[in-house]
């Protein structure tokens, strides 16, 4: 697979007029940077010119930047937030009180000595050489252009930037306690704000999501010779900084005082890197896939914590032609696991993960393909970023966990435990979206991913129920359907902003059903499904069977009514709204089709030829992907 060559094509096109796309422009970015940091003072000086090219039709007077570090200062909106949260009582147990603190931040911000905080500051910044006006608002840079820029056209800002790493607090920063990692540098550049169809987004830097230009980044970082680097892209001169970059045969350069590390990253939305003298560097070379790097420390020199990075990078391998096959290849030559931030953080073409946890490997890794290629905006739609992903992580791990069992288990016993596993796969994504569902605090998926009232309602609503979202489709629509929709949705929208209407449409046409009605109850509201079993009785030599809808969310029904003998019939219900119904599923072939369900009606009744005395139970959704909140009653069972 020629994929630089197809990447670099794709890129001097890009760099123009933008990918093409359904009905919508985005705009276009290329940074070339020169950062010098000083390790003793934990400073650094940047400069950086940025090619922007408005491919919208708008006339723009403005743009913003990011600033991420200036949250972290005393009072500042991180801070205040946080500090707020830890007077949130979720829940009492034993005598002591659960708050909605984020543990990593708590009140550690607020404590910050002078030379622990962080800042960005700007001290020049020129539109096509003119010097333009600035204005700061904490986090975001408000640049006020003395001549707008007009639709489709090119411009350039040129800046000068001075930095302070803070003290490791949340995502990025310096001399972590838990890794003792040197330096993870996430969100460290004045970084262009995302204006789109739906106008600018200066979002503030208070707790979680990024949104970002799609763009090239060439990246030069002079550091102390003796640091390794790893981060997004590939290390351009990798033959002249080795640390296990160079070619085989290379002999990398021994500079005197500091190194020239020059990365470049084409086609992503970000950039990221981490920086420790300290670092060990594993390499695995996948075939038709991308080059994995692994960069930990371990100051103990434990065998087992040698072992348990290793098994990151070599299950990475195992796991990528599924992934390439079940979601879509992976078009960048590298990608990189990285030792750093504060549990599991994604960035295009790398994570910062703080331990050598194989899950948390995997899920950072799935971002790759619902925020590193897809770019939502996960501020606005943080399910569709947290929710997918946590969803593939799942599958993914089952995948490797069905290899370590192959290896482990004798022939005899293997599908049965693959059985088992599959059967449970998703069991805490459905319990996290329960517990939220019953705890009174969940609040609607559009609600802004930093306006949640709690922690706890953002968590399991962008992780859990967004997890549960693309599960329960697969019972909507079958499962072999909903994974054909998620290959069209990544070959259609890759590189393309998605939004949960771009979803749904893909959905719609691989499906060839109507599913609006499933975005709208399941993402724009809390309400929830509960189905039952109502009652059961004879009609001639039959049997009929009424059910109950108790929930104000309506879903499509399978129910499964199981004989004395053994034998069992599927009934089909078809959900009134989606004008249509799904195939049958393996299992389910001579299934009976009803008339839709309407929603309006709250009892249904369907019926078999055989009598009421063969009757041993009833369920609805024995399958248990839909998420109905009071299970217990879509069983029933006739004890004769």
């Amino acid at each position: 697979m020629k994929r630089s060559l197809s990447l670099a094509t794709a890129l001097s096109l890009l760099a123009l007029s933008a990918f093409a796309q359904p009905d919508r422009w985005q705009q276009r970015v290329k940074y070339t940077m020169n950062v010098d940091m000083n390790v003793q003072t934990n400073q650094y000086t940047g400069k950086q010119t940025v090619a922007y090219w408005n491919n919208s039709p708008d006339t723009l007077k403005r743009v913003f930047f990011h600033l991420y570090w200036n949250a972290f200062q005393p009072n500042s909106m991180m801070d205040t937030r946080s500090r707020r949260q830890g007077g949130v009582v979720l829940a009492s147990r034993n005598g002591r009180e659960i708050v909605d603190w984020d543990q990593r931040v708590r009140d550690r911000i607020v404590n910050l000595k002078p030379d622990e905080i962080g800042y960005q500051r700007v001290s020049a910044l020129r539109m096509n050489g003119r010097p333009q006006k600035l204005k700061e608002h904490e986090t975001i840079l408000e640049v006020q252009l003395d001549k707008p820029i007009l639709p489709r056209s090119k411009v350039t800002f040129d800046m000068d930037w001075t930095a302070q790493v803070p003290l490791q607090v949340r995502r990025s920063g310096r001399d972590n306690p838990q890794t003792s990692v040197r330096y993870t540098m996430t969100q460290w550049y004045p970084k262009l704000v995302e204006y789109d169809y739906e106008g600018w987004h200066p979002t503030p830097y208070i707790a979680r999501e990024f949104y970002g230009v799609w763009g090239d980044y060439d990246v030069t970082i002079r550091i102390d010779k003796s640091y390794l680097l790893g981060g997004s892209g590939t290390i351009s001169n990798a033959n002249e900084v080795g640390f296990g970059y160079e070619a085989k045969g290379a002999k990398p350069l021994d500079p005197a005082g500091k190194r020239t590390w020059k990365f470049a990253a084409p086609n992503v939305h970000d950039f990221a890197w981490a920086a420790d003298p300290g670092y060990k560097h594993l390499v695995r070379h996948v075939p038709n896939g991308p080059t994995i790097n692994v960069l930990y420390k371990n100051p103990k020199a434990s065998a087992d914590e040698d072992r348990k990075w290793n098994e990151v990078a070599d299950a990475a391998a195992t796991v990528y032609p599924f992934i390439a096959k079940t979601f879509g290849p992976y078009p960048y030559k590298q990608y990189s696991f990285i030792h750093g931030g504060d549990g599991g953080m994604e960035y295009p073409n790398c994570t910062m993960i703080s331990s050598a946890s194989i899950g948390t490997a995997f899920h950072e890794w799935m971002h790759t393909w619902y925020q590193g290629m897809l770019g939502t905006n996960e501020s606005e739609h943080a399910w569709m970023d947290e929710g997918f992903t946590e969803w593939a992580s799942e599958r993914v791990g089952d995948y490797y966990d069905s290899v370590s069992r192959r290896s482990k288990l004798p022939a005899s016993e293997q599908a049965q435990a693959d059985t088992a596993k599959k059967n449970h796969m998703f069991d805490d994504i459905y319990a996290g979206y329960f517990g939220l569902a019953r705890s009174g605090r969940e609040e609607p998926l559009t609600t802004h991913a930093d306006q949640f009232n709690t922690n706890y309602a953002y968590s399991n609503a962008a992780y859990t129920k967004g997890g549960v979202f693309i599960e329960q489709l697969g019972y909507i629509t079958g499962a072999a359907v909903r994974d054909r929709i998620l290959k069209e949705y990544y070959r259609l929208w890759r590189f393309k902003h998605p939004n949960p209407n771009d979803f749904i449409r893909v959905a719609e046409k691989v499906s060839g059903l109507q599913l609006d009605w499933y975005r709208g109850f399941w993402v724009n509201t809390t309400k929830t499904i509960d189905y039952a079993v109502d009652s059961l009785w004879s009609d001639g030599g039959g049997s009929r069977v009424r059910l109950r809808n108790d929930g104000m969310v309506p879903m499509p029904l399978d129910v499964k009514i199981t004989f004395r003998d053994g034998s069992s019939e599927w009934h089909y219900i078809p959900q009134y709204l989606q004008f249509g119904e799904k195939a049958p599923e393996p299992g389910q072939e001579g299934r009976k089709v009803y008339e839709a369900w309407k929603w309006t009606h709250p009892y249904y009744e369907i019926n078999t030829a055989r009598p009421l005395t063969d009757i041993r139970s009833v369920e609805i959704d024995p399958s248990r992907r839909m998420a109905d909140v009071l299970r217990r009653n879509n069983f029933l069972e006739i004890k004769w």
